[in-house]
């Protein structure tokens, strides 16, 4: 990152992001912190690994990704997709990005084996699960997670390696318990019956629930606006 890209964020935003990455490593442990960057500016994520030392950041958008990518710090980063993706935007981020998050339907995971193969490369993938069986959210039952984690393990070019939750939106924090605990239970379960790859990784708990993520079993967490503020979607 140059020293003019530096300048031109301000200080207090320099600050702020800092000490939020600070505060949180400092209550999360050994669990990995990845940030959700969507709508962040690049200098402010190049400043986030270079400066921060963060070492995962996260895109919802495919259009997106592709805008930054070449901006981006990548040798000193992890980059990883978080959104849903369809089929036939696979082929934009397969080789790009070191884990997806959403795969949701046997179609995806079909695209991603086959774009894979086409470039040599095997792409580690979670399993997303709708813990709360709600149906304007995207990912698979929980009652079919074991089903579908045994269907897709046969493609070549992917790999599973975990499952990650977004649960329903919930006013007070400890509501959130239910949901962490039944996930926790299929990923011990999956992971105990040896359809997780090793150090299988369970992607729950976000900027308003990230600390509650972690003591019920989460080992990756995904806050944005905990580290980088209130969002701007114009």
């Amino acid at each position: 990152m140059t020293e003019r890209s530096l300048n031109n964020i301000p200080d207090a935003v320099k600050t702020s992001v800092k000490e939020s990455i600070e505060r949180i490593r400092a209550g999360i442990g050994d669990t990995v912190l990845m940030a959700a960057t969507k709508t962040v500016p690049v200098e402010v994520i190049n400043y986030a690994i270079t400066e921060c030392g963060l070492t995962d950041i996260g895109e919802n958008r495919v259009q997106e990704l592709l805008s930054k990518y070449d901006l981006l710090q990548k040798d000193k980063v992890n980059l990883h997709f978080i959104g849903t993706l369809q089929p036939n935007k696979v082929k934009y981020i397969v080789g790009k990005v070191c884990l997806i998050h959403s795969l949701d339907s046997v179609k995806l995971a079909e695209e991603i084996s086959k774009r894979s193969l086409n470039i040599g490369t095997v792409t580690d993938c979670l399993c997303e699960i709708n813990i709360g069986s709600e149906e304007a959210k995207g990912g698979i039952d929980e009652s079919y997670a074991e089903e579908f984690i045994r269907s897709v393990s046969t493609l070549e070019g992917i790999r599973i390696r975990g499952i990650m939750v977004i649960g329903p939106h919930c006013e007070n924090v400890e509501d959130y318990i239910p949901f962490f605990d039944r996930t926790k239970a299929l990923f011990d379960d999956l992971s105990g019956k040896g359809l997780l790859s090793d150090s299988p990784i369970l992607s729950m708990g976000m900027s308003d629930n990230y600390s509650l993520a972690v003591k019920h079993g989460s080992t990756l967490v995904r806050p944005g606006s905990a580290i980088f503020g209130a969002r701007n979607y114009v």
